[in-house]
């Protein structure tokens, strides 16, 4: 079975959620260093101790990013030196003011240039600066707003849309660099319980339906594909959905 010994793990939004469970994944492959970023110093230091407190093999560092800041980014990726394999999970959506979808009731540019800074922009000035090892890859994240719009969400749509165009772009820039994304569908994470609050349960009692396998997915269950395409070397330019079947209900 591939495992990912002796290799370096970078988890871009490491210190929750999807992002958390990748890197306590790669830890569990062997990863030799399993490097996590997020902008909160508290949540990182926090998740360190976490992923620390299971003794397992591999180093673990954590390491404060602003992903809205262009400039932070670059610098970030070049300090990095190589690496083999970076996973970008960050990004903030913010709940919506008015109780709807988030984003649904924006009004100008500036309002809805957020939804990019992070989801987009980030991966994209982080792929131009830094530096992989043969053999190393770029994991992007997206959702299921990219294949199955809902209504109140044109732009969730659009910045996952344009992840699925910047994957493929970028697979074909850092070739053999590999570069892939993860789709993912309902998981049941921080940023659902930010996103929802106490609605959380009735949000996921209306969704659940829709989805095949009529519950939420786990980070750990999520986590997999990432690990798959970081030890898979001759997969790029593609996306994994992992959706529990909400495509198909």
């Amino acid at each position: 079975m591939a495992t990912l010994q002796n290799k370096t793990v970078v988890v871009v939004g490491g210190s929750s959620g999807i992002g958390f469970a990748v890197a306590l994944a790669s830890l569990q492959s062997l990863a030799s260093l399993v490097i996590i970023a997020s902008s909160n110093k508290s949540r990182v230091e926090d998740a360190v101790a976490r992923l620390k407190a299971h003794k397992l093999p591999g180093e673990v560092r954590g390491q404060v990013l602003d992903a809205k800041d262009s400039e932070a980014v670059k610098v970030f990726a070049g300090g990095l030196g190589p690496v083999d394999h970076i996973v970008w999970t960050s990004g903030d959506t913010p709940k919506s003011q008015s109780g709807g979808l988030p984003y649904s009731n924006i009004e100008s540019v500036e309002e809805g240039q957020g939804v990019f800074a992070i989801r987009f922009w980030g991966p994209f000035i982080l792929a131009k600066h830094a530096k992989f090892h043969p053999g190393g890859s770029l994991t992007l994240t997206t959702g299921v707003a990219a294949e199955r719009p809902f209504p109140g969400s044109p732009l969730a749509s659009g910045a996952a849309t344009a992840l699925e165009g910047l994957t493929r772009g970028l697979a074909v820039d850092l070739a053999p660099i590999r570069v892939n994304s993860v789709c993912a569908g309902l998981i049941n994470t921080e940023l659902v319980d930010k996103l929802f609050g106490d609605q959380k349960d009735n949000m996921v009692k209306a969704f659940t339906p829709k989805i095949l396998l009529h519950r939420v997915g786990e980070p750990s269950e999520c986590a997999e594909a990432y690990l798959f395409l970081m030890k898979c070397g001759y997969i790029t330019g593609q996306r994994v959905d992992v959706e529990g079947g909400y495509f198909l209900a």
